[in-house]
């Protein structure tokens, strides 16, 4: 094996013990994880990146999959698709366990990495929704005088203030509310999540 295929190898091998352990609910420690994979902080940064680095690596690896469930779940088009993808996403980030200590033991972080630009995470969030947003529009089942992309943007945002309301506002978080609040910026606001209201 190639030394870069060697050093992608363990790099992955590294990624899998600390998400193993963020799910665990345990606080992702470098020293700790390097000592338990055999090498020094400096090799691990190699590998990984920086702590921020691990943990946005490790928070995507678990929302990617977590938004094409809810994709592949909706059963309804357009405006309520997009919605219905909102909330079961947003819902799935709330019932989390893993996810909701991470975000009550170091809530600054969470946020910085979340939801600014200072990780890759909300660009990859943002992008998924604009996928499914897009394939609306081509469908005909969405009419919008805003891009995707932009409408994406502000679907991501509304969906962080209802999922991380919490730690934002104090408010509980609700993943309904966030699906009402997204169908109305799409002209909906006659639109219901399924299996909430009715």
């Amino acid at each position: 094996m190639s030394g870069l295929g060697h050093n992608k190898a363990l790099g992955n091998q590294a990624v899998a013990l600390a998400r193993r352990k963020f799910l665990d609910g345990d606080r992702l420690d470098m020293q700790k994880l390097a000592a338990e994979l055999g090498v020094d902080r400096s090799t691990l940064f190699r590998w990984v990146g920086n702590r921020d680095q691990l943990l946005a690596t490790i928070l995507w690896s678990l929302a990617e999959p977590t938004h094409r469930a809810a994709v592949a779940a909706t059963t309804r088009t357009g405006v309520a698709r997009i919605a219905d993808v909102t909330r079961m996403f947003g819902q799935a980030l709330i019932d989390a366990p893993f996810f909701r200590t991470f975000l009550r033991r170091e809530p600054e972080r969470a946020l910085r990495l979340l939801t600014t630009k200072d990780s890759p995470v909300q660009h990859e969030i943002v992008n998924a929704i604009e996928r499914v947003v897009q394939q609306e529009l081509d469908r005909g089942h969405l009419i919008h005088p805003m891009s995707a992309h932009d409408l994406a943007y502000l679907i991501a945002r509304i969906g962080e203030s209802f999922i991380y309301a919490d730690l934002i506002t104090g408010d509980d978080p609700d993943a309904a509310k966030a699906a009402l609040a997204v169908a109305a910026l799409l002209g909906d606001p006659t639109y219901t999540p399924k299996g909430i209201y009715s």
